[in-house]
């Protein structure tokens, strides 16, 4: 009996329409339905590959972990990096000491964040960053004490200095001071010279970051030796929460620790809003397309009243009657789900490569436009897509199922 049906249905889809109207109105219920279904799979993949660019970007600036001791800096470090790279899951660490200062050149003045970092351990967490510049620098400083300590800027920190490599930098810092009025801070001012540039695909870090030695970071801030934390990769980045929690219950109080999903829960829990609510905005393209497979099921069963009236007359029950409509809608949201598909498929591959659209660097993190496609988005799109297309065809398919046999035919 199914086979009558879907017989009677493709009938119905490939004869002639009486009413050209009908088949406008059906061209556009497909034409709405691949470009819904296109739009979705082309921003849900922008939103996925924005999502997946802008977290391996964060990940290759900041550490998986971030270690640190309540109140004051540590001078156990060498201890506590060597405990943290013997735990299972930890890749490599690394020391660090954080600064927020002001860098004066020729050209200008400007805020930047320092950081004092190990040269022989940096590049083993942060994978951008060749410290080869400044351990260099610091063997000139050996042989010849007039050299001044390197520093490596990120280009946009560098270009708005006006520096190149070579040039010298005034580093401006406060130093807390102890008078008989109470405390203060006193400016401190040294001079580096740049040994090199930096360009790590964020712009907010490549235009207020720079690097420095861990032992010139110590003569700024008067420390001996001792660090503000301690720096972590680790070897699966979804595991980095279980890791931290190890961490600290294995160091103990007063050691603390944050991970890269702490840091950034609220960047991609916006992320993750805003792509559900393009979803929700761009289905109401597929809605309308619904209403116009609603309209021509509607008008189909005004025209076949006839055909209906026979086939009920001949022993067609209320369920075959509503399948031949449903058949029909659904025909016309499969055809129109696939060439969105496709068509969504083609152009997310054309954006992936020529890279169309380029992005404004000082307003977003990124520069290019990125696209990941992803299977299970297409497939929960086209799902969503078809269920719509479906209820758009019951209400029309239970009103033909409903028409009196012996009006429609005394009426025909």
């Amino acid at each position: 009996m199914m086979a009558v049906e879907f017989f009677i249905g493709k009938r119905y889809l490939r004869s002639k329409q009486k009413q050209a109207f009908i088949s406008l109105i059906t061209f556009l219920s497909v034409s709405g339905v691949t470009v819904g279904v296109m739009a979705l799979i082309v921003v849900i993949a922008v939103m996925a590959g924005f999502e997946d660019d802008l977290k391996s970007r964060i990940l290759n600036v900041d550490a998986h972990i971030t270690l640190q001791r309540h109140q004051s800096p540590f001078s156990d470090y060498r201890q506590v990096t060597e405990t943290a790279e013997k735990t299972p899951g930890v890749e490599s660490a690394t020391p660090f000491i954080t600064s927020q200062v002001m860098l004066q050149s020729a050209a200008g003045l400007t805020g930047a964040f320092i950081r004092g970092v190990d040269p022989a351990s940096v590049n083993r967490v942060i994978k951008y960053l060749k410290p080869d510049p400044l351990v260099d620098q610091e063997e000139k400083r050996r042989t010849n004490p007039s050299f001044m300590p390197g520093i490596i800027l990120g280009k946009e920190l560098a270009n708005n200095l006006g520096v190149l490599i070579g040039d010298p930098v005034h580093l401006i810092s406060a130093r807390m001071t102890l008078s008989p009025i109470g405390i203060g801070h006193m400016p401190v001012t040294r001079q580096f010279q740049v040994v090199g540039l930096f360009e790590s695909g964020m712009f907010e870090y490549d235009r207020s970051l720079g690097f420095i030695t861990l032992q010139s970071a110590q003569s700024l801030r008067r420390m001996q030796d001792e660090v503000t934390g301690i720096e972590i990769r680790v070897t699966d980045i979804d595991k980095a929460d279980i890791l931290r929690e190890k961490l600290i219950e294995t160091l103990g109080f007063p050691y603390w620790a944050t991970d890269w999903m702490q840091k950034n829960q609220n960047l991609f829990s916006a992320l993750k809003l805003e792509k559900t609510v393009m979803f929700i905005i761009l289905a109401l393209i597929v809605l309308v397309a619904a209403f116009n497979i609603a309209s021509t099921l509607i008008m189909m069963v005004m025209e076949k009243k006839k055909d209906i009236a026979i086939l009920r007359a001949m022993g067609a029950t209320d369920r075959q009657v509503r399948r031949i409509f449903v058949f029909k809608g659904m025909v016309i949201g499969l055809i129109g789900t696939a060439m969105g598909v496709c068509l969504g498929r083609i152009l997310c591959s054309l954006l992936s490569r020529y890279q169309f659209i380029d992005l404004p660097p000082d307003v977003y993190f990124i520069t290019k436009l990125p696209v990941q496609w992803q299977t299970f988005d297409a497939i929960r799109i086209s799902l969503a897509a078809l269920a719509i297309c479906f209820l758009a065809t019951l209400y029309p398919a239970r009103q033909a199922s409903k028409l009196n046999p012996v009006e429609a035919i005394r009426n025909a």
